[in-house]
């Protein structure tokens, strides 16, 4: 994530965004944040909490589940919200990660030094109702599509394993549901295509290409 400190661009995109009303109460501490294509916008492992909104690009979605497998939640473009449910509680446990499908604009505010001013901004509030209320209302008609064994592993490395390293192979294949040796040669699989590397007995660790190939 780049931070763009730029006044003239800000009220630009507060503008032009379809809760410019609400926006430009806050526009005084809004920054414009910008993510390359697959770069994770949100995320359980990501420690700052940022309220955004779409301005430009798209992004995806999803959920993964303990056993690494994937179900596509919803995409969003511009106008979409992002950070409403850490406005009111922490969401630290979340499996929910939000992804960039293009290179992504978003307006932005930290939530932790915010949070009180946020809850008291009426307007602001209105917005959020109507974020959630959309949002619930996808996720009623979800169709999630199964995963293969391969991309569940791959989901498992780069969701579930703290800096992309998977540690114990008989472990992981237990929550993945499969066999070790199955497992292993996916893993193998992974090392001959540049995907993770070996970094000792039973640990391997997702490579920047890796990274890239969700």
């Amino acid at each position: 994530m780049k931070r763009i400190h730029d006044p003239q661009a800000i009220a630009d995109w507060v503008r032009r965004s379809p809760h410019s009303p609400v926006l430009e109460t806050l526009k005084q501490e809004l920054t414009l944040l910008a993510y390359e294509k697959g770069e994770l916008v949100t995320s359980p492992l990501l420690q700052e909490r940022w309220f955004q909104v779409v301005v430009q690009g798209s992004l995806n979605i999803y959920f993964v589940r303990d056993d690494g497998g994937r179900y596509s939640l919803s995409s969003g473009n511009s106008g979409y919200i992002l950070g409403d449910m850490d406005l009111f509680e922490s969401c630290t446990s979340s499996s929910i990660y939000t992804e960039a499908a293009e290179p992504l604009f978003c307006l932005g505010l930290p939530i932790g030094q915010n949070r009180e001013a946020l809850l008291n901004n009426p307007l602001f509030l209105q917005m959020i109702c109507r974020s959630l209320t959309a949002k619930m209302e996808a996720i009623t008609t979800l169709d999630a599509a199964p995963c293969s064994l391969s991309q569940r592993a791959l989901f498992y490395l780069r969701f579930r394993c703290r800096n992309g390293v998977l540690k114990g192979v008989e472990r992981t294949a237990f929550r993945l549901h499969c066999s070790p040796r199955q497992l292993q040669r996916i893993l193998n699989r992974f090392e001959q295509e540049g995907i993770a590397v070996k970094i000792g007995k039973g640990a391997y660790r997702l490579t920047k290409q890796g990274d890239q190939t969700l």
